[in-house]
């Protein structure tokens, strides 16, 4: 299980019938660090997930033949159900602009994974981040791995409570509270061929 905990300020969009992509670009110093991750939320028309999550299995190399995934997981719980949580690393936003143009010319990519897909989606979300300074992103000994590392949702629920009883943990959020916009959490399950579980 992955438990993901997101902070950010969300833009109202009005909802149309087509298909919608939201896209949060960063500012502020860690944009010249190059490396970055996208995080993608698909949200699929309920009567359609089975099918897209089947499409997606069967396809998803020819996505991942232009740049590397990070992780892919259906929502468990946390926000909208029929929706899909995945990571994808650049090096800057050149190489994402690279890959952006080489899948347009992917002829395959398009007729197999693009095209079907887009018909079984609601809305898509875009988001770019980076990592702390003091993180790394790797992939951990054990199957179970979170964003915010938790063994399970019990174990996730114990920290939580003893986080608050934790001054510095109080400290903290008393400190950056006012610039929270909005937060969510979700507790994902990772597809089989994500690389992060």
């Amino acid at each position: 299980m992955l438990a993901l905990r997101r902070s950010l300020t969300k833009a109202l969009a009005a909802r149309t019938q087509a298909p919608q992509v939201c896209s949060s670009f960063a500012t502020g110093p860690r944009q010249y660090d190059g490396t970055f991750y996208e995080f993608r939320t698909c949200y699929v028309k309920p009567s359609k997930m089975n099918e897209f999550l089947e499409n997606i299995k069967k396809n998803i190399h020819l996505r991942t033949a232009h740049s590397e995934l990070v992780g892919f997981w259906t929502v468990e719980f946390g926000g909208r159900m029929n929706k899909v949580f995945h990571v994808w690393k650049y090096d800057n936003f050149a190489h994402r602009t690279e890959v952006q143009k080489a899948l347009t010319k992917d002829k395959e990519w398009q007729e197999q994974f693009l095209i079907p897909n887009l018909a079984l989606i609601d809305k898509q979300e875009s988001e770019i981040t980076y990592l702390v300074p003091w993180c790394k992103l790797e992939k951990p000994p054990k199957e179970v791995h979170v964003l915010w590392w938790n063994e399970s949702a019990d174990s996730r629920a114990a920290g939580r409570h003893q986080s608050h009883e934790d001054p510095r943990v109080v400290a903290a959020v008393r400190e950056s509270v006012n610039f929270l916009g909005s937060q969510q959490n979700m507790l994902l399950i990772p597809m089989s061929f994500s690389p992060l579980k």
